[in-house]
């Protein structure tokens, strides 16, 4: 792998943050086990009995040699077997309650842990979430908190069965042979410092090998939504080289993982061999001697052949510990992401008698070295449709932002019938506001929950009346389940004209005081636009409106029409006083316009020649 390519995916698209591992696992039993203590303190207790029956099994050895095959006691023929058998039974009854109990709570872990994030991201501000693709925001939602739950289970699993049964394995052989114990463990140490090494090589390949997931993930979302593009410029072939050049780079991370988690397990096991080794070499020296009874040999020897699994897994627990904790490091950074755009500590519900939208000397910046709003002064009083237009980047669309608390302004005051709204409760702004795109969102579900989306206890009489109203009702009933037809993915089973109808529908039933359409049309082609714009006609009567445009012929009506250049209103006027200052709105008539004719309202027309060339 070329190094440009692993610098490419070192930065990952949420920083997994600088905490340490003992703040990391702190938090993790703080907010997401403490809930469920109860039952991981019943699940901890199960697998001490689960480990003290596995030593319990290994014990019955010295017994069973003894009093059955030495001195032949035929009334141990029966004890011993039984208790072998009920050793059994208890262990695998504990072992059973206690993998249901951690099921539960690591799968309980993945679901607390995904809606919070989910909560997060949907109370993030539109600009931090503007600066992360979907795709990995998809990939991490569900891989991160996939990793936490494996974590805490082999934690959990690690500390309470593997642990304890390693003790009460090594508590058999102290008390078969002190010393040969002694001699079984020396190997100890040694695996505790291969596996310190491991970890560090294992956190950091789990890091690049997320964020090449969530890259992987980017570049699938965006080649299967731009398939059409992709077809039609024959790039099959790059985007195939794309995909495949971030699919070999997240597997030479994910190796580099195995390779560290695989080692763990043979060294520990050729370790144990050695010590395994050494006990058999000295319990032979002194069964030579006579000083070692084949009981006792055999007890130990069941005992730390048993040993050999609890500890193997404790060597990979490690390991899995870092996937886990690289995980948490991330879902924490979006957990962490505070609002900027939040309440205040007393905002008061918004009453809109009337629906006035008043800018008051408005500034606003994405960032700090390029203003967006330069002294926005601007009033909308009640019923009024106020119009946006001007080139691209102008400041139009930002305008309409701040109204719904998109983005806050920085300066200046933004105000609905005198209240300002940065102090009023965010839900009753956003109810007071119905909003119509230019690529209306509808969602993967039923026409009929698509209109009724702002308001879903909606009956189907007013669903109904909503769609007549926005000349969508005829369409509706022409497909194949009518209202119930499922529009497929952003409504791609509908028309441009006809998902556009829908979300005016939707306007129309959420009945809001204010609405806001942001080049509804301009997608359109002219005869979808034409139906379109007698729905929105309907719409906007009796409404405070704001409209932005680029088609002219949309606006003409508005009762003010406002030139926004570089953050700052230029003109301002009706379509017939615009014209007659000849400035930038005429100029822009001409170019649309190009026939030398400008329509007027009501269909009047009048030619242009007196206008000079701009």
């Amino acid at each position: 792998m070329s190094d440009s390519n692993e610098q490419a995916t070192n930065t990952p698209w949420i920083s997994a943050g600088s905490q340490s591992a003992t703040a990391l696992i702190g938090r993790l039993v703080r907010d997401h086990m403490r809930p469920h203590m109860w039952r991981i303190i019943a699940a901890m207790l199960l697998m001490a009995v689960a480990a003290a029956a596995t030593a319990m099994s290994a014990q019955l050895l010295d017994p069973a040699i003894k009093y059955l095959f030495l001195d032949k006691d035929p009334n141990m023929l029966t004890l011993i077997p039984l208790a072998v058998f009920a050793v059994m039974v208890l262990k695998a009854a504990a072992s059973y309650g206690e993998n249901v109990l951690m099921n539960f709570v690591g799968q309980r872990i993945i679901s607390d842990v995904q809606i919070g994030m989910f909560e997060h991201l949907m109370k993030a501000d539109t600009g931090w979430l503007r600066q992360y693709h979907s795709g990995k925001i998809i990939s991490h939602f569900l891989n991160d908190a996939v990793l936490m739950r494996e974590a805490v289970s082999r934690s959990i699993t690690g500390l309470g069965k593997d642990f304890l049964t390693l003790v009460f394995l090594i508590g058999v052989m102290l008390y078969q042979d002190p010393v040969m114990t002694g001699i079984a463990i020396f190997i100890l140490p040694a695996v505790v410092g291969f596996v310190r090494q491991l970890a560090r090589r294992m956190r950091k390949s789990v890091n690049y090998g997320m964020a090449e997931t969530g890259n992987l993930s980017t570049l699938l979302s965006e080649t299967l939504a731009g398939s059409r593009v992709v077809k039609a410029y024959g790039q099959e072939s790059h985007e195939i080289r794309r995909v495949t050049q971030s699919i070999d780079r997240r597997m030479e991370f994910i190796m580099r993982g195995v390779r560290a988690r695989s080692a763990a397990a043979p060294i520990t096991e050729a370790l144990t061999g050695l010590a395994i080794a050494a006990a058999i070499y000295y319990s032979g020296v002194r069964a030579l001697s006579g000083n070692m009874e084949i009981n006792h040999f055999a007890a130990f020897l069941g005992a730390m052949m048993l040993a050999y699994q609890p500890l193997k897994s404790l060597a990979t627990l490690s390991t899995a510990l870092q996937e886990g904790l690289a995980a948490a490091a991330r879902s924490f950074s979006v957990m962490d992401v505070k609002p900027t755009i939040k309440e205040a500590p007393d905002a008061a519900p918004l009453r809109v008698p009337q629906g006035r939208i008043r800018f008051e000397d408005v500034h606003f910046s994405y960032d700090e070295n390029t203003p967006a709003l330069r002294g926005i002064d601007l009033e909308i009083a009640p019923g009024q449709t106020v119009a946006l237009v001007g080139p691209s980047g102008a400041g139009k669309s930002t305008m309409l932002n701040l109204i719904p608390r998109f983005y806050d302004v920085r300066s200046g005051r933004l105000t609905i019938d005198g209240a300002d709204v940065r102090e009023v409760t965010m839900a009753s702004l956003r109810e007071a506001i119905a909003l119509v795109t230019q690529e209306p969102f509808l969602f993967d579900d039923t026409v009929r929950a698509n209109i009724a989306y702002g308001r879903p206890e909606a009956d189907s009489k007013d669903i109904e009346a909503a769609a007549r109203a926005a000349d969508a009702h005829d369409f509706i009933t022409d497909l194949p389940q009518g209202y119930l037809t499922i529009v497929g993915e952003a409504g791609m089973r509908l028309s441009g004209g006809q998902r556009q109808r829908i979300a005016i529908a939707r306007a129309m039933l959420k009945n809001a005081p204010i609405l806001l359409l942001d080049e509804a049309t301009s997608s359109l082609d002219t005869d979808s636009e034409r139906q379109v714009q007698g729905a929105l006609s309907r719409l906007m009567q009796g409404r405070t409106s704001l409209v932005i445009a680029h088609r002219l012929s949309t606006i003409m009506d508005a009762d003010c029409i406002h030139v926004i250049v570089d953050g700052r209103i230029v003109e301002s006027g009706t379509h017939q006083h615009l014209l007659a200052q000849n400035g930038m709105y005429a100029g822009l008539c001409r170019n649309q316009f190009n026939d030398g004719a400008i329509p007027y309202p009501a269909g009047e027309t009048r030619h242009t020649a007196a206008f000079p060339a701009t």
